[in-house]
């Protein structure tokens, strides 16, 4: 147990570094690719090396635990299989268009999900049920804790699906222009996809109640907020005149 409070600590402590770094540096891939980011290969092919091993990773976790299906973890299983599920087989086939994702941005991603991966399965399924077998039993799918979780976690899920229709959608074929993205949350913020996984991810940490849950939120917001940032300038710079009309936030409505 100390081991992993030890890990803990250290993601948490990355996190920190990452939210600081990436104001003062734009993470090449999307929006900020950049040929300084070297040697880079298709970005369907990134995404799915880069986001399957989590779901590998919590799928072989869930598959060895003695309490893999006593309902409360079936539930958790399920939840987070689900986004990683459409994030590393079904996002990548609706993209369009042959950008690219630098190797060097892939590997980061990959040993990352890895460890989060590793987290967030032993604790669920291994050390709650070892240490904390008092808590996650039927009763807690009624818990305020639960119940907020879970209404959080669909609506930061539903808010990212969407948006991301948006974006894959603001061009009609052959068209090759750039356009401000508009309808749904990015009718306040440039970053609605981004606001969309914070809040998800926000749900997560509610619903399973846990420290692993709340560093992997905690990362999940060190990492796109200063992103969220670099692109609200890219589109203040780039579509001036319609950007002021609009005043439009970076990830947060009204606030950020």
């Amino acid at each position: 147990m100390a081991g992993f409070n030890s890990l803990l600590f250290i993601v948490g402590l990355v996190a920190f570094l990452v939210f600081v770094a990436l104001f003062f540096i734009d993470a090449g891939y999307g929006k900020m690719i950049s040929d300084k980011w070297g040697p880079a290969i298709s970005n369907k092919v990134g995404w799915v090396l880069m986001e399957c091993p989590v779901f590998f990773v919590v799928l072989y976790l869930w598959g060895c635990s003695p309490v893999r299906y006593s309902i409360p973890y079936l539930v958790f299983f399920l939840l987070f299989e689900l986004h990683y599920f459409q994030r590393s087989f079904i996002f990548p086939l609706l993209m369009k268009g042959n950008s690219k994702m630098p190797l060097i941005i892939m590997a980061c991603s990959i040993v990352f999900n890895i460890v989060n991966g590793y987290i967030q399965g032993y604790w669920l399924f291994h050390l709650a049920p070892q240490y904390y077998s008092y808590v996650y039993t039927s009763d807690w799918l009624s818990s305020w804790q639960f119940i907020a979780g879970v209404c959080i976690f669909f609506t930061g899920m539903f808010i990212n699906w969407h948006s991301d229709h948006v974006i894959r959608h603001l061009r009609k074929p052959g068209d090759s222009n750039h356009y401000l993205p508009k309808g749904g949350m990015y009718n306040y913020v440039t970053s609605a996809n981004y606001l969309g996984e914070i809040v998800e991810w926000a749900g997560w940490a509610m619903l399973t109640w846990s420290w692993a849950g709340f560093v992997f939120f905690v990362f999940t917001f060190a990492n796109l907020v200063p992103r969220a940032n670099a692109i609200y300038h890219k589109y203040s710079s780039e579509f001036a005149d319609e950007f002021e009309k609009r005043n439009l936030k970076r990830v947060f409505p009204f606030i950020y």
